[in-house]
C-alpha cells in the first residue's frame, strides 16, 4: 500500500470512529489524552520510534513488550476534533511507514460535559 493510500484509508477510519463518538455525545472541543498505538517487531525499533517521537515532541511515547511485538503508545493531550485527530493520526501513519512499524489507530475517553 502506498503512503497516500494508507493516509486515505486512515482518514476514513478516523472519521468513522469520530462519527461513532459523536453519536455517543462526545464533546470534541474538550481536551483529553488521546492514545495513538504502533507496533514494532523488535525492541530496538520500538526504542528508535519512541525516541524519534519524544525528541521531536510529537507526543509522549513509551513502549512495552506485548507477546511477540512491542507496543508503542503515544499520548497527546488535545481536543478530538476531526482536523486535529486526522492530522496527528496522519503523522502516526507516516511515522509507521517511515520506520516500518504498524500504526494501529487511536483511542480516547469520551467527554460529555
Amino acid at each position: 500500500m502506498s503512503v497516500v493510500d494508507a493516509l486515505l484509508d486512515n482518514a476514513y477510519q478516523d472519521t468513522q470512529l469520530l462519527i461513532g463518538n459523536d453519536e455517543k455525545g462526545d464533546n470534541f472541543l474538550i481536551p483529553r489524552d488521546v492514545d495513538f498505538v504502533l507496533y514494532a517487531t523488535d525492541e530496538e525499533k520500538a526504542d528508535t520510534v519512541s525516541s524519534f517521537i519524544n525528541d521531536n515532541r510529537y507526543g509522549q511515547a513509551s513502549y512495552t513488550e506485548n507477546e511477540d511485538k512491542f507496543r508503542i503508545i503515544v499520548v497527546v493531550n488535545m481536543p478530538s476534533t476531526q482536523n486535529l485527530i486526522c492530522s496527528v493520526s496522519g503523522l502516526m501513519t507516516c511515522i509507521g511507514e517511515l520506520f516500518g512499524v504498524e500504526y494501529d489507530g487511536w483511542g480516547c475517553t469520551l467527554e460529555n460535559t
